[in-house]
């Protein structure tokens, strides 16, 4: 007798703790990897109406989150190490939500998107270690819904493959460099040294997400003969209105995750050349 692959993904996405999470998403990955899951692609995809996080973080408006300033106190640094946590531990259900929404997939989408739901769990860990030895735990401080939000927007395949890996991912390659480079303003601080060696680590490992983003959003556009730039841009820009130029582009790691120089100059609105 085997498990149902989708059934234990639905069970997952729905824990009410972040350590059952963890705990529980590492013996599914032995599963998968041991070949100890049987398919059914009929069961019924459910909606999910709020975030598996709401039930130990305060949900606020974005624009309500602490602000991320400065590395100086405990609450500074915990602002900041938190805020990187939950986008980790917001895309380890973003990672398990694209396995289970889409159905009937050759089975190298479902690896890959299992591989990026196990590197987001690390991730998770590494950093929630971090926040643990600052004197805080996951929960501690309000958090936003934007990737929660940005999965209830995409409930098509090639609309969720051009916003989450494409585009927030993708943004992520940018931010990450920029929050690195500013930690390097507090050379004798142990936990912004720790902090630095933990995002080369994600910045490393989230650019094959990226890639894999790609792979299945230019997948779609053959599939269905759209043009990949015009489709990609059409897409962002229905999600996200009145988009600004890009001003900090990782161009390299952008690059190697599968974007054109067209489409990062047009993310700059030609302010920069690639």
């Amino acid at each position: 007798f085997k498990m149902e692959f989708f059934s234990e993904i639905e069970k997952i996405l729905q824990l009410p703790s972040f350590e059952e999470k963890i705990v529980e998403s590492k013996k599914f990955f032995k599963l998968f990897k041991e070949n100890k899951l049987s398919f059914n692609h009929s069961h019924q995809i459910l909606q999910f109406s709020n975030p598996s996080y709401s039930n130990f973080c305060k949900v606020v408006e974005p624009k309500n989150v602490p602000r991320r300033r400065g590395f100086e106190t405990k609450e500074k640094k915990g602002v900041l190490i938190h805020a990187i946590t939950h986008i980790e531990f917001s895309a380890i259900d973003l990672a398990f939500d694209a396995c289970y929404r889409f159905r009937n997939m050759p089975i190298k989408f479902y690896q890959d998107w299992i591989e990026v739901a196990e590197d987001e769990v690390g991730h998770f860990e590494k950093l929630h270690q971090l926040l643990n030895e600052v004197g805080y735990k996951y929960g501690d401080f309000p958090v936003h819904n934007s990737l929660f939000e940005a999965s209830k927007k995409t409930q098509t395949l090639i609309e969720r493959m051009a916003v989450v890996p494409r585009w927030l991912e993708a943004n992520g390659l940018d931010a990450n460099e920029n929050i690195i480079s500013k930690l390097k303003n507090y050379p004798n601080d142990n936990i912004a040294k720790k902090l630095i060696q933990t995002l080369y680590v994600v910045l490393e490992e989230e650019i094959p997400h990226v890639q894999k983003g790609d792979y299945w959003f230019k997948w779609c556009c053959e599939k269905n003969q759209f043009d990949i730039e015009s489709k990609y841009f059409e897409i962002v820009n229905r999600c996200y209105k009145n988009i600004k130029p890009k001003t900090n582009i990782n161009i390299e790691a952008r690059k190697k995750a599968g974007f054109s120089c067209d489409e990062i100059q047009l993310l700059a609105k030609d302010t920069i050349k690639c």
